[in-house]
């Protein structure tokens, strides 16, 4: 990481944002195990250096000119699998081999959704024309916001990928408790409690990990009952919060939309 101190400081910087000494998040967490996943990095990075390019011009063809990206392939600490930034005053999607390994992504197919996830942010960023909306979003934002790039996701690859499932049980359980987890989730948007348990992939809620990630694509599926997606990209701030509030509350009373 001397070789690339922005990417360091941008790593260093995210966990001081939340409180956190990255040095021991990454003794404990990430540096024990960088042995045993060599095998898995090196998988993971030949497979990304095939789907990045593909993926990108997918989206090209579907979402028209979008922004030039730069994409950083790197074993990090720890700071998440994929994470749209700006990198070299350019915007970039930073792929993390360490966490690529650990949520068990190395496979092409895994690879292939998550690069179209990461594209989506792009995407979403180009059209809204603001990345500082995306600096601190609240969680209202943030169900919006990831619940927008799993769509794309699904949008480019022409089906639903859902590379965020750990099992074959993941996705029938989301729909099975999704009322439980609309009002969990509102609930804690009305206490002030974090929502890491819905989205980082070292966090779960009832034994599952990245439930927030179906939540908002559901989200985002309603809204597209009478918009379409670049309507749905520029919401102001204010309807974003207004529309994911009154989606959680409907569904967590037991409708469907």
């Amino acid at each position: 990481m001397a070789r690339y101190p922005e990417l360091l400081e941008k790593q260093a910087q995210d966990y001081k944002s939340q409180g956190l000494d990255w040095r021991e998040i990454a003794k404990e967490r990430v540096f024990p195990n960088i042995a045993e996943r060599l095998p898995s990095m090196r998988e993971a990075r030949e497979n990304l250096l095939k789907v990045c390019g593909p993926i990108y011009e997918r989206a090209t063809g579907m979402f028209g000119a979008i922004l030039d990206v730069t994409f950083v392939i790197y074993v990090g600490l720890g700071c998440g699998a994929g994470w749209t930034t700006q990198y070299g005053g350019s915007p970039a999607c930073l792929l993390g081999l360490e966490n690529i390994t650990e949520c068990r992504w190395s496979s092409q197919e895994r690879l292939q959704g998550l690069v179209a996830h990461e594209i989506g942010h792009l995407v979403h960023k180009a059209l809204r024309s603001d990345w500082d909306d995306f600096c601190k979003p609240g969680p209202l934002f943030q169900l919006y916001s990831e619940g927008f790039a799993q769509r794309c996701e699904h949008l480019i690859l022409g089906g639903e990928t859902w590379h965020e499932a750990h099992d074959e049980d993941w996705l029938s359980w989301c729909q099975q408790h999704q009322a439980w987890l609309a009002r969990e989730y509102l609930h804690r948007v009305d206490k002030g409690i974090h929502v890491n348990d819905f989205f980082g992939s070292w966090f779960d809620i009832q034994g599952q990990r990245h439930t927030g990630y179906f939540l908002g694509h559901e989200f985002i599926r309603s809204l597209e009952e009478d918009r379409d997606v670049r309507e749905i990209a520029t919401l102001p701030l204010e309807e974003v919060e207004e529309q994911a509030a009154r989606y959680l509350r409907l569904v967590g009373a037991g409708f469907s939309s």
